[in-house]
């Protein structure tokens, strides 16, 4: 029998979410806290700039019990998302356990003896108080904590009327109409601020980024849903995962000549429909050796407005400000009065204590996490939605629910910690030494190994059913309606509030 237990889920984001549900539907007492005013994370209204949307088909952007509605496009604008995820947490009677404007400020273990946490909190007010829980569940993601950036000159920028800005904070289009403007960045957030500065009435836009990088449209070729090529297992299958077999080995050598033809058709193919010749703008490295979390959707009109002159792009980075003008790293003075910085977002865990992080983040920045979920050091605690993935909400979901098992040692394959340990240290080294490229985001990107990935969670929970047709499995996306049935067949229990 399992015991209930006072949960604490940090974040309201697509994690927080799925796992504020994956542990109430199992009959614990749950507990959400979220800094900012409403949930949503990423999508919440405050933090989105305009005209952002999903990088992924609404189709892969979902839970698993609960479709985007059909009147949504394919690739659904912000709001649309915000709302989705709040009807979704009314579904599933989320909201009255959130405590909204609620920092958590750090967090030690208990100190009765007992399993669990004590949170140190702080609400809008200033005001901070303690509690404490018995599992801690980490949901603040990838796009936590802005980055900054400084440079010389900038508080003389702003006194002449300059704006500087982070991408997040970016949620209003007239501030660019009329105005000179220069984004800073390479990545979608980067390049749709710039076609949307366009398109909103800016009187000059300026694209700085460091190197040019592999994009993919939303339709390859102009014809093919990029979903049909990213997203499938046979496509995945052409990297080399870990824990090969020999004959899998053997299989890759032979097939080695096919996959590079492959990739060097897609990057021929990328090069005549993006015009990147024409933009400056090939990337040097193979398409294939930099597939992760990290490669960005080709931002519908970005590249035809770098070739008609509508976006001037430099390459390089900023290196002070003069003024009412930007002096860039090669030399180029750019007139600005609205610089946006689409820098990103820092990765880590702040509240936690300095000796835990050690434990759970390499000096390299790579993360020691079991299935990307979870780490015997640290104990009645986990991570939903660090593994991020091109389908983002069901890694999420999946985490969630491998996650609530795990705590309450109700997975069919309860891993020990030293099972655990020998398992990252292998994971770590393909990370580090077979594909560098697993390495970006604190190696908590499974992409481009969704399938194998939720096939070992789907493996460890337990499931009956894990896998659709033979032909439909090989050249299909992940199917959100499949997974909902593959959850549902792994053994099925609840907690008791009763229970010693």
């Amino acid at each position: 029998m399992v015991k209930q237990k006072n949960v604490c889920v940090i974040g309201a984001g697509i994690a927080g979410l799925a796992a504020a549900k994956s542990f109430a539907a199992r009959g614990h007492k749950v507990t959400v806290l979220e800094r900012s005013g409403d949930l949503g994370g990423v999508w919440e209204p405050a933090r989105s700039y305009p005209e952002v949307q999903t990088q992924s088909p609404k189709e892969l952007y979902r839970f698993t019990d609960k479709p985007m509605p059909a009147s949504y496009p394919e690739w659904p604008k912000g709001p649309q998302v915000h709302a989705y995820l709040t009807d979704y947490a009314r579904d599933h009677n989320l909201i009255p356990l959130m405590r909204f404007n609620t920092t958590v400020v750090s967090m030690k273990r208990r100190e009765d003896g007992l399993p669990g946490w004590t949170l140190e909190t702080r609400d809008a007010a200033g005001n901070t108080a303690q509690e404490t829980f018995d599992f801690a569940a980490v949901c603040t993601g990838q796009f936590n904590e802005r980055k900054e950036l400084h440079h010389p000159g900038e508080d003389k920028f702003k006194a002449a009327g300059g704006i500087i800005l982070h991408s997040a904070e970016h949620t209003d289009s007239s501030i660019v109409k009329g105005k000179k403007v220069v984004v800073l960045g390479g990545s979608k957030s980067a390049t749709d601020i710039a076609a949307h500065s366009v398109n909103a009435g800016a009187s000059a836009v300026t694209f700085v980024y460091r190197e040019p990088v592999w994009r993919i449209p939303y339709f390859i070729g102009g014809l093919i849903n990029f979903k049909r090529i990213l997203y499938i297992r046979a496509q995945e299958e052409m990297f080399r995962g870990w824990g090969l077999s020999a004959l899998s080995r053997l299989n890759h050598a032979i097939a080695k000549p096919f996959i590079w033809a492959n990739w060097r058709g897609l990057e021929a193919m990328l090069k005549t429909q993006l015009k990147l010749k024409k933009c400056d703008m090939v990337p040097e490295g193979r398409i294939e050796d930099g597939i992760n979390c990290s490669v960005p959707i080709a931002t519908p009109n970005f590249f035809p407005m770098i070739a008609d002159g509508r976006i001037k792009a430099i390459r390089g980075t900023f290196d002070h400000y003069d003024g009412k003008t930007i002096m860039m790293s090669g030399g180029q003075r750019v007139e600005a009065d609205v610089a946006v910085l689409a820098i990103g977002f820092k990765l880590g865990v702040p509240f936690l204590p300095q000796e835990y992080r050690d434990k759970l983040i390499q000096s390299d920045g790579q993360y020691r996490l079991y299935r990307v979920i979870a780490n015997p050091d640290l104990a009645d605690m986990g991570f939903v939605g660090f593994n991020s993935s091109f389908c983002s909400v069901l890694t999420a979901e999946m985490a969630a629910n491998w996650l609530v098992r795990y705590a309450d040692g109700k997975l069919a394959k309860q891993p020990t910690p030293a099972e655990m340990h020998q398992d990252m240290d292998r994971i770590l080294h393909f990370k580090r030494v077979e594909r560098p490229a697993a390495g970006v985001y604190g190696g908590l990107c499974v992409a481009p190994y969704h399938f194998k990935h939720f096939d070992e969670l789907l493996d460890d929970m337990g499931a009956t059913s894990k896998r659709r047709g033979a032909l439909v499995e090989k050249f299909t996306p992940p199917d959100a309606d499949a997974y909902a049935r593959f959850l549902a067949s792994a053994p099925n229990y609840k907690a008791d509030a009763t229970a010693a």
